[in-house]
């Protein structure tokens, strides 16, 4: 095992800094151990990676006899996975006998501000099963050894089957269904198109709801707790919500010092120095680089393996430094110590500018600067002119800050999250299902995504519209168009402007049966010769529509 996992404390006076948290978290343990369920039944640990956050928990489980249940980020963390395994742990102990005489289970929920909110955000669609007639003929061969498997001709009406072509596509309601063989095969067939779900779809909130009906302690482990507490009230007005900081160097090096001489490992004199000043408060990523150098000869030699580690800060508070600047080359100081691209820093700055600036003429000339920085990105992106980089850089940092700022002042806080991207976040299970809408219009009618979207897509949104406040004729056409275009009841609410859950929702989504399938009614009717295409006659109306019937000329396109 890693020294990271080997070493973990097995008490929260063996975690190294953060008292106050480990006092607060102390202090929340204790109110569950009374026997009456706390008001704030979560504890959400919010703070930068390697700083005790999951150890603080697992140590406070084993110090306190508590069962440990933990959900980590290599789990499936779905609604359906958070249900079964946390769910279950958050009422078993209290089923039989008082909390306080049974013991807890402390359920851990390792990076939850990974989760996704929405059941239908990031998921992927389902694998459809092969066609049943495909399905059968791989397994059997012959449609001597399939007759001879399911026991055809059965009495009283099961028929053999003549070929293959008799076999459906589907399995629809025929009197070999009822077989015992045939049941098997089709539910191996049905098995075929479903995979394990490993997503994250709708983890937060299963999340959420479990925090209010637990009767077991939750510790939730994240980075940023915007992400939780923007999605539900749940987790600012239950959970108890304590902050881990970055360790100090001398606490790293204390603690580097006694697993040196506790595990002999070889180190020179500026070996500890150069693991502390590269870890940047993180004791994780020091003992992982304290495990690499071990085997090595001290000296050199190990120094060489360190290197550097690239200094990543907050966009928050560098923003706000740079903001509350009024020298250009602070700014410039400030840029250095980001390690992202200036793409990335543009909505931050434009977002942050109004509130920052102490009047409208030092906003209008922070916009000018601004607007300059970003003509050099639009020109780095279309001329793969990346050196413009640096300029650009320059402007959103010691440019913008020098035109908003006549002298320098004191940061009143952290600078705000750029709404445009917190939009982007919020809609983008609503994207997700519009893009899919379009994707399958468009194999439908042969156009582009983006003839769709400009053409397409608001006809579809007033045709089925219609059928909201038109019955009859109109709710038919819509049902025809949802049921060949195969739209889940999802994609349905995106064109009705609704939720899942509507009314009308259902009665367009739901199978009917006067609304037979191309495939399936191919898949019954006995094969015949197909007749030969004429451009200037019309197929008898009786005939169903060939699926793979094509238009060779020209002229057989109609005006």
């Amino acid at each position: 095992m890693p020294l990271s996992e080997r070493l973990r404390p097995h008490r929260l006076d063996g975690l190294v800094g953060n008292p106050r948290a480990r006092q607060e978290l102390g202090r929340w343990a204790d109110e569950w151990t009374v026997g009456d369920v706390p008001a704030r039944r979560a504890a959400i640990l919010v703070g930068p990676p390697g700083v005790g956050k999951t150890s603080a928990a697992v140590a406070l489980a084993e110090e306190r006899g508590w069962t440990l249940v933990e959900m980590n980020a290599s789990d499936a963390r779905n609604q359906a996975s958070i249900e079964r395994v946390a769910g279950r742990a958050s009422v078993s102990h209290t089923l039989t006998e008082p909390a306080a005489a049974a013991g807890h289970a402390l359920i851990l929920l390792d990076e939850a501000d990974c989760l996704t909110g929405r059941v239908s955000e990031s998921g992927r669609a389902a694998p459809e099963p092969p066609p049943l007639r495909e399905f059968l003929r791989g397994r059997y061969g012959t449609i001597a050894a399939l007759n001879a498997a399911w026991g055809l001709p059965a009495p009283p009406r099961t028929k053999a089957f003549a070929d293959w072509a008799a076999v459906p596509a589907s399995p629809g309601n025929f009197a070999w269904g009822r077989l015992v063989a045939a049941r098997k095969d089709l539910e191996e067939w049905r098995a075929s198109g479903k995979t394990a779900d490993t997503s994250d779809r709708g983890g937060l909130g299963a999340i959420a709801r479990l925090v209010r009906s637990t009767r077991q302690p939750i510790v939730l482990t994240v980075n940023d707790d915007r992400p939780l507490t923007r999605y539900s009230a749940v987790f600012r007005t239950a959970a108890l919500r304590v902050r881990f900081y970055p360790i100090r160097p001398d606490e790293i090096s204390r603690r580097l010092t006694d697993i040196v001489r506790a595990e002999s490992i070889p180190v020179g004199p500026r070996t500890i120095p150069a693991i502390v000043a590269r870890a940047q408060g993180d004791l994780r990523a020091a003992l992982n680089d304290l495990e690499a150098v071990g085997p090595l000869p001290p000296g050199d030699a190990q120094l060489e393996v360190l290197g550097g580690r690239d200094r990543t800060a907050d966009f928050a508070g560098l923003v706000a430094e740079s903001l509350t600047s009024a020298r250009f080359y602070r700014g410039g100081e400030v840029r250095d110590r980001l390690d992202a691209p200036p793409d990335d820093l543009l909505p931050w700055v434009e977002e942050n500018v109004p509130l920052f600036a102490p009047s409208a003429a030092h906003r209008a000339a922070a916009f000018r600067t601004l607007g300059v920085a970003d003509l050099f990105l639009c020109r780095a992106r279309r001329y793969r002119t990346y050196g413009l980089w640096s300029y650009a850089s320059e402007l959103l940092t010691g440019g913008v800050g020098l035109a908003i700022r006549d002298r320098a002042v004191p940061a009143s806080g952290e600078a705000a999250f750029p709404q445009f991207l917190g939009e982007m976040g919020r809609s983008r299970s609503m994207r997700a299902v519009r893009d899919a809408v379009v994707a399958k219009a468009g194999r439908r009618f042969h156009l582009s995504r983006q003839k769709v979207r400009a053409v397409m897509l608001p006809e579809l949104e007033g045709i089925v519209g219609t059928a909201r406040r038109h019955r009859g004729a109109a709710e038919a056409r819509a049902r025809q168009i949802v049921r060949e275009l195969q739209l889940t009841p999802e994609e349905v609410a995106y064109l009705l402007v609704t939720t899942p859950d509507d009314p009308t929702v259902a009665r367009l989504a739901e199978p009917s049966a006067d609304l037979e399938s191309p495939a399936t009614a191919t898949a019954e009717a006995p094969r015949e010769a197909p007749p030969r295409a004429s451009p200037s006659k019309e197929p008898p109306a009786s005939e169903p529509p060939r699926k793979r019937q094509a238009q060779r000329r020209l002229g057989e396109f109609p005006p």
